[in-house]
């Protein structure tokens, strides 16, 4: 477990994931309050020119209504505004009102005669079928909005354009302002909160099933190894549950050949140590120096034949369980099998075999060194010991384009066609080789093939070149 949690660690951060319903809360949540908060700016906004397309009708009205007041008497412009018309334009519950009347020729003609002029720059406004502009000012230190509107007036003498402007302090457009901002921050709120406890109902409601799974994985027997039923959880998560059964059913093929393997052992070992306890016992019951003797040198060689079964037992137990994906690296092929040739030089010396290497100068393949050094030594020992005294062991390493090719070709017994896929099962041996060596351990060619399935190499048998023999072929991807 340790090493797959740092995996995770190394790719997804260092930081540990933390709860799957608060992330999902933050994503979910976070990203709506942004989004209602640029909701109430639009909305208030939206409310605002509603507010003052009002605010400038009802001043556009106040300015017509001094309009029809304004007429030309003696030659001269004149407004006929009267008291009480100008209390009401003077004094506003909520704001003040000022007014000013301007003659054909620019002169004040009434009301306040340093209102702020028309700016050149301000367009005359589409929302109305009026000659009117809208604009803002500053006047006896306040913000006011001016409507100007333009007003024909004429006699029998004389024709012009009045101007008549009256401006209205913000107060009650900042009143006004202020409620709408308040509504609304209130109603989006209030649809937060409500969204809000939503959200946090159908996530707890949409992960239930994750933990109905998980207090079913809890509940399991610790030899329970069966898959998880897919349907307990939703369809984006069954890929999950599906890696989790095939995870488990690799657990329980590892657990299944860890037993059969023991199993297979125990029978293995328990012969020789049967012979060796047999032997044991003759030794203490003989008295004859040349008898214990001849049961010592017994003893000797079953204890080196089970030496042998248990260090190919032990390297059969490491090839099955190992990482096939630790520690490959581009290794040359060539050097390994030279190696190996001076290591078993000895014994086909002493049994008088013509060992010979026909190898590339350099044959690269991905692989773990130790491994294949283990292969190798495995076929040239096979070899060896199966090949009868005066006959040939020949080694050859090629490279053709992207394959590098193994051949261990000797002169033995060779292996029947009906065999020859057999002899890769643990401790199975073929007729020939129970014929020559009777104390064999069956395991050679079963690490050969579990070492080059490792690394993706496909193993052949096939009859010797010449006359009767064997030849193991093995083909590796070449690493150059």
């Amino acid at each position: 477990m340790a090493p797959l949690y740092a995996t995770m660690r190394s790719k997804f951060g260092a930081a540990p994931l933390g709860s799957l319903r608060s992330q999902l809360l933050r994503w979910l949540l976070i990203p709506l309050v942004l989004l209602v908060a640029l909701n109430a700016v639009s909305v208030y906004d939206n409310a605002l020119d509603a507010a003052d397309m009002a605010y400038d009708r009802s001043l556009l009205a106040s300015t017509r209504a001094l309009a029809e007041r304004v007429a030309i008497k003696d030659g001269k412009v004149v407004a006929d505004v009267p008291y009480v018309a100008l209390d009401s334009f003077e004094t506003d519950t909520l704001g003040r009102i000022y007014y000013k009347v301007s003659g054909i020729d620019g002169e004040t003609v009434s009301g306040f005669d340093d209102l702020p002029p028309v700016p050149a720059n301000v367009p005359r406004s589409e929302a109305y079928p009026a000659l009117v502009r809208f604009y803002h000012a500053d006047y006896n230190g306040e913000q006011v909005r001016i409507a100007a509107l333009l007003q024909p007036v004429y006699d029998d003498s004389m024709r012009g354009i009045a101007l008549i402007q009256v401006g209205e302090t913000l107060d009650a457009r900042r009143g006004l302002s202020r409620k709408i901002l308040v509504d609304t921050l209130l109603r989006q709120a209030v649809m937060v909160l409500a969204v809000a406890s939503l959200v946090w109902f159908a996530v707890r409601l949409v992960l239930r099933p994750l933990m109905r799974l998980k207090i079913e994985v809890e509940n399991r027997a610790l030899n329970d190894l069966s898959d998880v039923d897919q349907a307990l959880v939703h369809k984006e998560v069954r890929p999950l549950v599906a890696a989790m059964n095939g995870t488990m059913s690799r657990m329980h093929n590892l657990i299944a050949s860890q037993r059969r393997f023991i199993a297979d052992a125990s029978h293995q070992l328990r012969t020789p140590l049967t012979v060796l306890k047999t032997q044991a016992e003759l030794a203490l019951r003989e008295n004859d120096p040349d008898a214990m003797r001849e049961i010592v040198r017994s003893i000797a060689a079953t204890t080196d034949a089970t030496v042998h079964l248990a260090n190919r037992l032990l390297t059969l137990a490491r090839v099955e369980h190992g990482s096939e994906a630790a520690g490959m690296a581009p290794v040359s092929l060539t050097a390994i099998v030279r190696q190996v040739g001076l290591e078993m030089a000895l014994p086909a010396v002493q049994k008088q075999i013509d060992l010979s290497l026909d190898a590339a100068d350099e044959a690269l393949v991905d692989g773990q060194e130790l491994m294949l050094h283990e292969l190798v030594t495995n076929l040239v020992d096979n070899a060896i010991r199966y090949t009868p005294a005066g006959g040939k062991v020949a080694l050859r390493v090629r490279v053709d384009g992207l394959k590098v090719q193994l051949d261990v070709e000797d002169s033995g017994c060779g292996i029947a066609d009906d065999e020859r896929e057999k002899v890769f099962t643990p401790f199975y041996r073929s007729s020939g080789a129970l014929e020559t060596n009777p104390g064999g351990t069956g395991l050679g060619l079963s690490i050969v093939r579990e070492v080059a399935a490792q690394h993706h190499a496909v193993v052949s048998l096939a009859s010797a070149s010449a006359g009767p023999g064997l030849r193991v072929v093995i083909c590796f991807d070449s690493a150059a």
